[in-house]
């Protein structure tokens, strides 16, 4: 019996990347990116790959999307646009759909994922068949614990970016307060975000009596030649350990972290030298038993089509 022909997209906040995929693996032929401002709504978007690639339609299609999904229907965080299962199914053609918010579908491609792309961080053995954990960091942040049951893996929607901020130190009690004047309430997606360290760069610069701010993309290429930047990415790397090390020991995934997103990508040069294992472990009297997490980074971008093509053929769609 072949394996069912499945439509997959991932839904960002400025591009949507939609792929065919066979069974749990997807196609790296048929991956397209298409730029959201150029679409008024995401069926259009659809309809469009589907022009592009014409052939039979999908047996299924499952879209994940960066916003929380309810009762089938989505509402995308930084994009007006939404989605609802009778809309996929019209625009694909496909007889079963599913939508999923984006750190779901990195939650259901855990198992399907090479090795070579699920990077060590803190190199320890994870338990098998224990919960896993999910942590998305790029335009937003959030995260997904992964529960694997005799009935099929279980994901939970979570809304980790908007808890409040972690203050461990008086310099994060400054940074606290800078984001605070910014921005309103200070979550934890305010720092850990693309935007939120370019907010770490403009709050060193006031503290030094400076208005410079550089982009996220630049801060990054000049940490070797900028003191600022190279301390902005030290404060990210060290909040970063804190939140994910309170996130685990919230949802005991002892089967492993999983890293996620573009900026966590971006990170990976500086995760073992700029004291994220050490933040991470530093929770007093349980800082031996963080020892039992480790924590990968994947670095496989198309993550998330993985993911939507696996929870597919879990069954997990409606019809």
């Amino acid at each position: 019996m072949s394996d069912p022909l499945l439509l997959v997209a991932d839904v960002g906040g400025t591009n949507t990347r939609v792929a065919l995929a066979e069974g749990a693996r997807v196609r790296p032929d048929t991956i397209r990116r298409y730029a959201n401002r150029e679409f008024a709504n995401l069926a259009p978007v659809l309809r469009r790959y589907r022009e592009d690639h014409p052939g039979p339609d999908p047996d299924g299609a499952c879209v994940a999307v960066a916003g929380p999904v309810a009762d089938g229907r989505a509402e995308l965080t930084n994009l007006d646009w939404s989605i609802d299962t009778a809309r996929l199914l019209q625009a694909t053609g496909a007889s079963r759909g599913a939508i999923l918010n984006d750190l779901q579908a990195q939650g259901h491609a855990l198992g399907h994922l090479p090795a070579d792309l699920c990077r060590p961080v803190i190199d320890v053995a994870g338990m098998p068949g224990a919960s896993r954990l999910v942590i998305g960091v790029g335009t937003g942040f959030n995260a997904a614990p992964v529960h694997d049951t005799p009935i099929g893996r279980f994901v939970p929607p979570c809304e980790a970016g908007h808890a409040n901020l972690p203050i461990r130190t008086e310099a994060e009690l400054r940074l606290c307060n800078f984001v605070s004047t910014a921005h309103g309430f200070p979550a934890v997606e305010d720092v850990l975000s693309g935007r939120g360290l370019e907010q770490v760069y403009r709050w060193l610069s006031s503290e030094d009596g400076s208005d410079a701010e550089y982009l996220a993309a630049d801060i990054m290429a000049h940490i070797d030649t900028d003191p600022r930047a190279e301390a902005s990415v030290r404060h990210f790397i060290r909040i970063l350990g804190t939140v994910a090390g309170n996130l685990a020991l919230i949802h005991l995934p002892l089967g492993g972290v999983f890293l996620v997103g573009g900026v966590a990508r971006a990170m990976q040069p500086y995760l073992s030298t700029m004291g994220f294992a050490d933040a991470f472990r530093d929770k007093g009297r349980f800082a031996g038993f963080m020892s039992n997490f480790p924590v990968h980074l994947v670095t496989d971008d198309f993550a998330a089509l993985t993911g939507c093509a696996a929870h597919l053929c879990d069954g997990q769609a409606a019809r």
